[in-house]
């Protein structure tokens, strides 16, 4: 049954102001009329207003029949925008900075993919682009100030590292909260440039400090290559966490230099057990050809380009070489490996994942190695895969065996092409965010009361990016 026009106006507000809180959702008929009161801050404690996420989220729950998914859409996809935006200018410039949530401080890659949701609308709300454009010139500072740096803080000369890194052994910088070499961080900046372009047309954050940047990123990649030794980077620290710290004096396993790209973390941020990722490479190929389009279409420099694509060519070859196993019911993708001969199959709630290659232009959705490999991921073939009684789905080493990340169940119907499968994955959404009306880190797979942290905005996020998805690709599954 859908929301009624009377629900739907009181809902829509001003394109401005959005919903207010306090707004209650249920269903005419119920016995009990259960209400679902609003977990917005009150409109004028937002940090940011988009008329345009306004209208978008006003639509999409009147096409939702069930009272409490529409509100938890309601609370989810506005989320980042409410409370973790922070607009100001810097050097003359936009300068949009945007924390994870409960850490005060920017992840690259968690800034870009808590937006994402909103770029279709990008074109409707001047606010928007600026707060895109900010953004941009935000993680191309931040990759100026160190491309090894997962993390960073509002003020670039702060030496106010977080808590816990703050006597990481590695070459710390001002501005950085935490260095964490992960391939991914450089590839959600190049993700969230594209996308923004594509979606706007807007070429003007893509200045000399962005192209700079990108020129990092390429150089960044071929050294992590270790075609020519290690690299410069290396991490510790002081931490009985084996997660927390590669081996080796910092600088990882060892492993051939087969032309992939070595990763000292996960995109979870937990070390990694072989240091050739394989999601995380898959992602560095596709940004790389996205970077080779942008830099010929927006700078004529073909020669840069030439030199993505070649780079992007070289790690899709050693992929295939490299990566394949032999899977459950025929050849699927390992999650690491090193180049000798070892692999791992696992999979990882956090993206990039093997999980989420389709989500994220690595390969067709239909492809079979895929389609055979994300199976195999939701299977008890995957040692962070568990079945519970509140629901199945993926975690990892970060919060430890048990742990369901919401994320993961997001990712499933995100990437599925059945309407029984993503049908399952709402109802598992529906019954673990504990009465939070959000979606959290983790849950136990018996007890969704027992989860980490409650202000996650990027699990908020994809999940309103679900919605949105649905309400346009498959809205019947709303309407019940």
């Amino acid at each position: 049954m859908t929301m009624t026009r009377r629900t739907l106006l009181k809902l829509a507000g001003s394109a401005a102001g959005g919903l207010a809180a306090g707004i209650g959702f249920a269903r005419a008929g119920d016995g009990a009329r259960q209400r679902y009161l609003s977990q917005r801050p009150p409109p004028a404690k937002r940090l940011f207003t988009s008329a345009a996420v306004e209208r978008q989220l006003a639509q999409t729950v009147s096409m939702i029949g069930d009272p409490q998914l529409a509100w938890l859409f309601a609370n989810c996809y506005p989320n980042t925008l409410d409370t973790t935006v922070h607009l100001d200018t810097l050097d003359g410039r936009p300068d949009t900075f945007i924390v994870t949530g409960d850490i005060d401080a920017m992840w690259l890659r968690d800034s870009a993919a808590q937006v994402w949701p909103y770029l279709p609308l990008v074109r409707e709300d001047a606010a928007l682009q600026r707060l895109y454009r900010g953004l941009i010139h935000r993680q191309a500072r931040c990759i100026a100030i160190d491309p090894y740096a997962n993390a960073f803080l509002p003020d670039p000369r702060s030496r106010a590292a977080l808590s816990w890194a703050v006597h990481d052994d590695t070459d710390m910088r001002p501005g950085v909260a935490e260095r964490k070499w992960e391939i991914d961080s450089l590839c959600w900046p190049i993700r969230l440039s594209h996308g923004y372009w594509q979606a706007s047309g807007d070429s003007a954050p893509f200045d000399d400090d962005w192209r700079a940047a990108m020129h990092r990123v390429l150089a960044t990649f071929r050294v992590q290559q270790r075609k020519e030794g290690r690299g410069p980077y290396r991490f510790q620290r002081l931490s009985e966490n084996a997660a927390e710290n590669p081996p080796l004096g910092g600088y990882g396993s060892p492993a051939r230099p087969v032309g992939l790209i070595h990763s000292m973390f996960r995109p979870s941020d937990d070390a990694c057990l072989y240091p050739l990722s394989v999601p995380s490479n898959f992602f560095a190929v596709t940004s790389l050809r996205q970077l080779a389009t942008m830099s010929e279409a927006i700078h004529r420099d073909r020669p840069f380009a030439a030199d993505c694509r070649a780079l992007a060519d070289e790690v899709e070859q050693a992929l295939h070489r490299y990566a394949p196993m032999a899977g459950d019911s025929g050849e699927v993708w390992a999650y690491e490996v090193d180049g000798f001969g070892n692999q791992l199959f696992m999979d990882d709630a956090n993206s990039p994942s093997l999980s989420s290659l389709a989500y994220l232009g690595a390969c067709p959705r239909e492809d079979a190695r895929y389609r055979r490999t994300r199976a195999q991921a939701w299977s008890a073939r995957n040692p962070y895969f568990f079945s519970g009684r509140a629901a199945n789905g993926i975690g990892g080493p970060h919060q430890g065996l048990r742990m369901i990340w919401p994320m993961s169940i997001t990712m499933r119907a995100l990437t599925s092409d059945s309407d029984a499968e993503i049908t399952q994955c709402l109802r598992w959404l529906k019954a673990t965010h504990a009465g939070t009306g959000f979606m959290h880190e983790a849950f136990d797979q018996d007890d969704p009361a027992k989860y980490t942290r409650s202000w996650f905005a990027w699990a908020n996020s994809l999940f309103g990016e679900l919605i949105v998805t649905l309400a346009a690709h498959r809205p019947h599954l709303l309407q019940a």
